[in-house]
């Protein structure tokens, strides 16, 4: 029996009615993935050995979990050679939850090292593909975790986002990217990459399984400082009843000038139009400090990259260069230049200079600062809209090398994603259509639909998102052609 073209629900319902078992389903996706992974590279590592059949909520369903979680006794490298053979002995609340709730943790997802990139490039184990495109990027940085997704090897896969990195490689890819709130789930024991922006989330084939995933994975957590008090319940029962007759959908102005690729804006206005016919209220609006997102994310952001990164200096954690006669200068040179990435060296540097002693005013103070006004521009034009949509990134998936040594371009394919993760808000991405790329006119590549709702309206945003998917009708088209089961 296959399971590649089926839902988390949809696999859980077929258990339940007996039509099949969990040790059937788990069989299939190891089966699946040891013979199709080697297209993707999506991967660092498969836990064959862990099955244990349960009767818990996820029944043992599989789910791939990026290599930024900490599992206890599962090797967690964060894709780098600085921490290849880390094996934690701490568990992340986050999987901690899930597998309580009946969750098989089957495979590591490669990722961009430390989280630090948009394409996937960046890992230092394996470059992962695009299921859906001929050498084409799947964004990043939770790269193998959205791959994974997308080629049916997983029903569904955790990221984290801090810019982008749950919606923007969701949309290369042609899935369902859900990040919540930030605080909504928890960071603790997720290797962090910026902490005040780090935001656990979701890939699935269905906004309804990223509801239901949600649930399971919110809630307070004593033991991290961001933790939001209350847990949300987002009643899935209502979803296919709601309509979205009436609500307020913002677009705003910034989202559509220039930068935006013509045919991605052209399928982007199109599903507005799919909004207006369901009765929604489209309303113009406009984020002005949109502009200056880029430029205070890439000094936030890296500045608190910097700091926690300070901890792996090969003494207390990672790779140790055995030069322990040279004084401590040349043990930390040797022991971070060796086995760090070019990102991660560029980020490390650049950043420790903004937060230096007479430069800390002049760049960081003044991000944080962008970062409260770009805040207040959301909180306003929430007040007279309920939810904002637009594109998520600028153009379709680039072909793998033609943008990775340009680390500004690749910076600047984040500008639709990074304000909403400043402001700390809901967003989901959806796939809304095909367009041609720059590069091959020949080849059709997918678009995708952000949309962002105000700080702790998770079940507003996903019930429109909800509505929308079903309007779209377009789940038989995710199927890459590479990968049918």
């Amino acid at each position: 029996m296959s399971f590649a073209y089926k839902s988390v629900l949809e696999i859980q319902q077929m258990i339940r009615d007996k039509e099949t078992t969990s040790k059937e389903v788990w069989d299939f996706f190891i089966q699946r993935a040891e013979s199709e992974d080697q297209k993707l590279g999506s991967f660092n590592s498969l836990n064959k050995q862990w099955f244990n059949e349960s009767q818990n909520e996820l029944l043992w369903i599989p789910l791939g979990v990026k290599d930024i979680f900490c599992e206890a006794g599962i090797v967690t490298s964060w894709s780098s050679k600085m921490l290849a053979d880390y094996i934690p002995p701490y568990e992340s609340t986050i999987t901690k939850k899930l597998k309580a709730a009946g969750m098989s943790s089957l495979w590591k997802c490669n990722m961009d090292e430390f989280a630090m990139g948009s394409s996937g490039e960046n890992s230092q184990t394996k470059i992962t593909k695009n299921p859906h495109g001929n050498n084409r990027i799947p964004g990043g940085s939770s790269s193998g975790s959205a791959a994974a997704v997308a080629a049916w090897l997983v029903p569904a896969s955790l990221g984290t986002d801090t810019g982008g990195s749950i919606r923007q490689p969701a949309s290369m890819c042609w899935i369902v990217g859900f990040k919540p709130s930030y605080g909504r789930n928890s960071r603790f024991w997720i290797m962090p990459m910026a902490s005040s922006l780090d935001t656990p989330g979701t890939f699935t084939h269905s906004v309804k399984d990223a509801a239901y995933l949600y649930n399971l994975m919110n809630g307070y957590d004593e033991m991290e400082g961001s933790s939001v008090k209350e847990k949300d319940n987002v009643d899935i029962s209502q979803f296919d009843e709601s309509d979205v007759s009436g609500v307020k959908i913002g677009v705003p102005k910034e989202y559509f000038e220039e930068g935006l690729d013509a045919w991605v804006k052209s399928k982007i206005l199109d599903t507005i139009e799919v909004l207006k016919s369901l009765w929604a209220e489209i309303v113009d609006i406009s984020l002005p400090m949109t502009k200056y997102a880029v430029a205070a994310y890439y000094i936030i952001c890296p500045a608190e990259v910097t700091t926690n990164l300070a901890r792996l200096d090969g003494i207390r954690y990672g790779h140790n260069s055995q030069l322990s006669n040279n004084g401590v200068d040349e043990i930390y040179l040797h022991n971070r230049w060796e086995w760090l990435g070019d990102e991660p060296k560029r980020r490390s540097i650049l950043w420790s200079y903004v937060l230096s002693a007479g430069f800390y005013d002049a760049y960081y103070k003044k991000a944080a600062q962008v970062r409260t006004l770009i805040i207040e521009d959301f909180k306003k034009a929430f007040e007279s809209v309920d939810l904002i949509v637009g594109p998520v990134a600028p153009t379709v998936a680039w072909k793998i090398g033609k943008i990775s040594q340009d680390p500004l371009e690749m910076y600047l394919e984040d500008a639709y994603t990074i304000p909403a993760s400043l402001a700390g808000l809901p967003g989901i991405s959806i796939p809304c259509g095909f367009s041609t790329s720059q590069d091959d006119e020949k080849e059709e590549l997918p678009v995708w639909f952000q949309i962002l709702g105000p700080r702790l309206w998770e079940e507003t945003l996903l019930k429109v998102a909800h509505n929308l998917e079903t309007s779209l009708n377009l789940r038989d088209k995710m199927i890459p052609s590479g990968f049918k089961a």
